[in-house]
């Protein structure tokens, strides 16, 4: 497990309910690559412990990092200690679906 440095939100929307959730950084992530899907968790332990996990496929998570640095690289940069941190989505990508 490893610590959240910033945050993350969720929700999870149906016909009849909504359920939300914050991850700061009293929580924890966790990142394992199965065969053919990757398995994301987010946990805040504590009074309201909670935990959502996902497990997107290989070439959903490929589009989806696709996305995000593309949508990354057409703004500004958060702050001066974001502006440095620039990867391409290929070659974050490489080497693990071929």
């Amino acid at each position: 497990m490893k610590s959240i440095t910033d945050k993350a939100e969720v929700s999870v929307d149906f016909p009849d309910k909504t359920y939300m959730g914050a991850f700061g950084r009293e929580s924890s992530f966790d990142v394992k690559v199965e065969v053919d899907e990757v398995l994301l968790r987010l946990i805040r332990t504590g009074g309201e412990r909670r935990e959502i996990a996902g497990h997107p496929h290989c070439y959903l998570l490929a589009d989806l990092l696709k996305e995000i640095g593309q949508s990354l690289t057409s703004q500004e940069p958060l702050d001066d200690a974001s502006a440095g941190l620039t990867i391409s989505p290929q070659d974050a990508w490489s080497g693990w679906v071929s």
